[in-house]
């Protein structure tokens, strides 16, 4: 880094900082400005909360009168902010959230000489497995095969019935590298054959989310850019977690949405599954979910409506769309629970979730572990990196400390949304501190 990027670093620290304390500063003045008024506005919002818990586990005309009652509901808590005058309020809060976050960024974002890079080398045999299905047929629309072979890497395109895990264990038995392009649950199984083989593993964000890219650091947009990890590259060791010895490289979800994707109908028709199965799974007269584990002050608990296990702890303010994971190195897994007990209960969960606060409700335990197990009286459908699943009882999850080799492009940032944003807490005020300060 030069001085003058060096400087700009530091300066964009402290206006982070700053910024932190306006953001402080403008929800004391907010909460405090009107005691009713805020009353009042939350109310509001608890109100629309226990509407749309009713309406997402309801049928027909009470789920229609639900939905109706919380969508009047958060409209009448924004007049309510606006005709009490707390519209400049939200507005200063907002503005100095996004400065915030903006000069945090640029303060938190790494410089290519903080990635580790080795010489550039011929990788020996580098082979890169491809699904041509994957991400609506990524493979061929960014001509993957040609773009390989202009590199000396040698493409293995999948066909129908293949079995992966098969084909990349006859590769890795001759490769000095192995890449997979395609979804999250391809690049665990590849990533478990490149672990058991001991070769370096690359990540080809060829899927529809690719969540294992994002927080690799890999651009998910540029596939071709991707390739270059196979020459010159940094390569890093990361963890895999296991469940039953079964590698995912992202998380297991247990409980409603485990449940949700078994269903047939669940990939072409995700909203209308979820609208058909949800009051089932969560309605008045739903069978409560067996899965019994224990929490992290030893309790045993019976149930759930939803455990996430991920490799690595997530930072994750919302259910809805996933979070990311600052490392993947910590050598821990990371556990949520979410136990909802009644309507008054969902009302306070999925305000604090609007509010990007859900990890404050009463029922969510969120806690680190080398190991953990769910166990229960049938077998347990799951959700692994997203492929549905069912599982034989008990589940033991486990992890593997700097168990994979990954090879990252010179051009990859190396860090995932969650190291390089900003929050409010302690970690990363601290964080910021050190950068403004020059010790980091």
């Amino acid at each position: 880094m030069s001085a003058r990027d060096g400087y700009r670093t530091r300066a964009a620290a402290w206006v982070a900082i700053v910024a932190a304390a306006a953001v402080l500063t403008a929800l004391v003045v907010l909460l405090y400005g009107d005691l009713l008024a805020v009353g009042l506005a939350l109310a509001l919002l608890v109100i629309a909360g226990a509407a749309a818990w009713i309406g997402l586990t309801r049928r027909g005309a009470a789920r229609a009168f639900a939905i109706a009652t919380a969508a009047v509901a958060l409209l009448a808590d924004a007049i309510a902010l606006i005709a009490l005058g707390f519209a400049d309020d939200v507005v200063v809060l907002a503005a100095t959230a996004a400065l915030f976050t903006f000069a945090g960024r640029r303060a938190l974002r790494p410089s290519s000489a903080r990635l580790p890079h080795e010489p550039r080398r011929r990788p020996g045999r580098a082979v890169l497995i491809m699904n041509p299905k994957s991400g609506g047929g990524k493979v061929e629309k960014f001509d993957l095969v040609a773009e390989t072979r202009r590199r000396d890497i040698e493409p293995i395109l999948l066909e129908r019935g293949d079995d992966l895990r098969a084909v990349a264990r006859e590769a890795a038995k001759t490769a000095d590298v192995i890449g997979m392009a395609g979804g999250d649950g391809s690049q665990a199984l590849v990533a478990q054959v490149a672990m058991e083989q001991g070769v370096p593993f690359v990540c080809v964000p060829a899927g529809t989310r690719n969540h294992l890219a994002l927080d690799l650091g890999v651009d998910r947009d540029d596939l071709v850019g991707a390739l270059d990890a196979f020459g010159s590259a940094g390569e890093r060791l990361i963890d895999l977690a296991l469940v039953n010895d079964q590698v995912f490289v992202n998380n297991v979800s247990l409980g409603v949405y485990a449940q949700i994707v078994q269903s047939q109908e669940y990939r072409d028709a995700k909203l209308g599954t979820m609208q058909t199965m949800l009051p089932e799974l969560l309605g008045p007269n739903a069978t409560p979910f067996d899965l019994r584990y224990r929490d992290p002050d030893g309790r045993m608990r019976s149930s759930a409506q939803l455990i996430l296990v991920s490799n690595n702890p997530y930072v994750l303010d919302r259910l809805a769309g996933m979070g990311s994971r600052p490392r993947l190195d910590t050598g821990l897994l990371g556990i949520i629970a979410v136990e909802i007990s009644g309507t008054a209960a969902a009302a306070k969960f999925i305000s604090l979730e609007a509010l990007g606060q859900a990890h404050r409700f009463d029922g969510w335990i969120e806690w680190s572990a080398e190991r953990f197990e769910v166990t229960s009286g049938s077998p347990i459908a799951a959700g692994v990196d997203g492929e549905a699943t069912v599982l034989d009882s008990p589940l033991r999850f486990g992890i593997r400390r700097g168990a994979l080799r990954v090879r990252l492009a010179p051009g990859a940032a190396g860090v995932s949304p969650a190291a390089a944003t900003p929050s409010l807490r302690r970690e990363s005020i601290r964080d910021l501190l050190r950068v403004g300060t020059g010790r980091r």
